[in-house]
């Protein structure tokens, strides 16, 4: 069983500088799937005028701020507060997942070592974020497919990956490394008839890309996105435990 599906008490972390605030509700529904959230807290200097609109946000999803003064221009004072009450709770047992809500890649060395503990580590934030943060994470879940699902669906992954202008160190759209990834599940996990379960075939791909969202390609689901291929995929469903519907591929 994917660990992700047996969390108990999350701490959510939010480093206000480099999070979105439009997104705050989205994300704390999104990580409730997974879990109770047992911490919420919000990282920033409360006196930045940039963060003026935060406030009732924060009252209204009972978000608790944390004050962190900036003692030296220039120089970010939110990412270590946050590490290190980060580090204070891990040592009190009570959390089996962080999520860190960022797109900033200095808590990559955090990710790491939440990880490294054995903590489920989220994180959460934009596109932009770096690929180093993105993989240190077990989960990275990109704010661009939260809400507006319709719209995702509609838009060529194609289309996406040319509108938008995106440096050296983050991943590009590209739904042949997806393929590739789902050839080599399918290698790994097939039963004797060359059949793999979808869950086995999810639950790599995240492993191998923490960032991985079907929605990012433009379908809501992996087995739309499987399903989209005829030519390279076989696909059947058949019945599980209960009312349980197992949906499963081969590769042509």
């Amino acid at each position: 069983m994917d660990k992700s599906e047996s969390l108990e008490n999350i701490a959510v972390l939010i480093d206000a500088d480099n999070a979105q605030l439009s997104k705050l509700s989205l994300i704390l529904e999104e990580l409730s799937a997974y879990g109770r959230i047992v911490v919420k807290r919000a990282y920033g200097n409360w006196k930045d005028r940039s963060l003026k609109n935060w406030e009732e946000q924060l009252k209204t999803l009972a978000i608790k701020p944390e004050q962190q003064f900036a003692y030296t221009t220039g120089k970010n004072a939110t990412d270590l507060s946050l590490a290190i009450a980060a580090m204070d709770l891990l040592h009190t047992q009570m959390y089996d997942a962080f999520a860190l809500v960022s797109s900033d890649s200095d808590y990559t060395p955090l990710a790491i070592r939440l990880r490294e503990a054995g903590i489920y580590v989220f994180g959460v934030g934009e596109e932009k974020t770096p690929l180093s943060f993105r993989n240190a994470c077990d989960n990275f879940i990109l704010t661009q497919n939260l809400g507006d699902t319709e719209k995702s669906k509609t838009i060529p992954a194609e289309t996406t990956k040319q509108a938008k202008k995106q440096d050296k160190e983050e991943p590009k759209t590209d739904i042949n490394a997806i393929h590739g990834h789902l050839k080599i599940a399918c290698e790994r996990y097939q039963d004797a008839d060359g059949w793999v379960n979808i869950s086995s075939a999810g639950g790599y791909l995240k492993r191998v890309m923490p960032d991985f969202d079907s929605k990012t390609y433009g379908f809501t689901k992996l087995t739309d996105l499987i399903k989209a291929y005829p030519k390279l995929y076989e696909t059947k469903t058949y019945p599980g435990k209960g009312t349980v519907t197992i949906f499963a591929y081969r590769c042509m």
